[in-house]
């Protein structure tokens, strides 16, 4: 049932700029973020980058399915995330990703009209950059599980151009805070990309038929790509511009050692032992 009550970005809002971190930095960051707006502090809207490339796993997937050595040998970072589907390759380049923080209480509890809502300067920023998105209308057939852009495309979070997956989004809820992340690809790097899984049943020219990126839909550079999605961001939420403190970025460094860049959490299978 939907909320009876108005929701909408409400509050003290900060807009955080583009900052390159590693995989398990950025998703300690984005949980650092959520118990700073529960604490009642800022809500946060942020643009980042992923430094090195990362692939990150969904908070289900078996890391059996992950290329260990190939990840290793190409220099690809792996962290688990707190969202479910399956793992995304982030590319330093290629990929461009968000994510917005805010007390629960201040979003819809249904899951639908929370996407909806926290999706629209996303879409307002695909349509800056002159890019015709929108959320897939049907739902396509998966192509391969383990990979979430290869997944069954589903018409709450999954954003379409040209009928090809442009961006997918994720969501989850703690007891006081909402967290939605999401990924943007610029150019899609298939061979790259398909690199990270063991053996996936699909081949590259597929996984370009299922996929495209904004140099494909607008002319429009990356940095003006990322300049759209974060003037999108503010405006949505009346943020100004605004920075970590130092005390959490200490923590998000802690959160990273005992949690997103250890194998406890990275490597573990579901309901059991971490993989060696």
């Amino acid at each position: 049932m939907s909320d009876s009550v108005d929701h909408g970005p409400t509050g003290e809002w900060r807009l955080i700029r583009q900052q390159a971190r590693s995989g398990p930095m950025q998703m300690a960051l984005d949980e650092i973020a959520a118990e700073t707006a529960a604490a009642g502090g800022p809500r946060t809207v942020r643009v980042y980058q992923w430094e090195p490339g990362c692939l990150s796993l969904g908070y289900h997937q078996d890391p059996e399915t992950v290329d260990w050595a190939a990840c290793e040998a190409a220099g690809i970072d792996v962290t688990r995330r707190q969202t479910g589907g399956g793992g995304i390759y982030h590319d330093t380049f290629g990929d461009i990703s968000y994510s917005i923080t805010a007390p629960a209480a201040e979003f819809p509890s249904d899951l639908l009209e929370a996407y909806h809502q926290l999706c629209e300067p996303v879409l307002d920023a695909f349509e800056r950059m002159g890019v015709d998105a929108s959320f897939v209308e049907t739902e396509a057939d998966e192509l391969y599980t383990p990979a979430c852009y290869l997944r069954a495309l589903h018409p709450a979070h999954d954003i379409v151009a040209g009928g090809q997956k442009i961006s997918g989004n994720a969501q989850y809820r703690r007891k006081d805070a909402v967290i939605q992340h999401g990924s943007l690809t610029y150019t899609v790097l298939a061979e790259r990309h398909l690199s990270t899984f063991v053996d996936p049943p699909t081949d590259a020219e597929a996984f370009r038929e299922r996929v495209t990126g904004i140099d494909e839909q607008a002319d429009c550079s990356r940095s003006e790509a990322v300049a759209a999605l974060e003037s999108a961001l503010a405006e949505w939420s009346g943020a100004s511009e605004g920075s970590w403190t130092d005390d959490e970025l200490h923590r998000a460094e802690e959160r990273v050692a005992e949690k997103y860049g250890a194998d406890e959490w990275v490597r573990r299978v579901p309901g059991g032992r971490a993989v060696d």
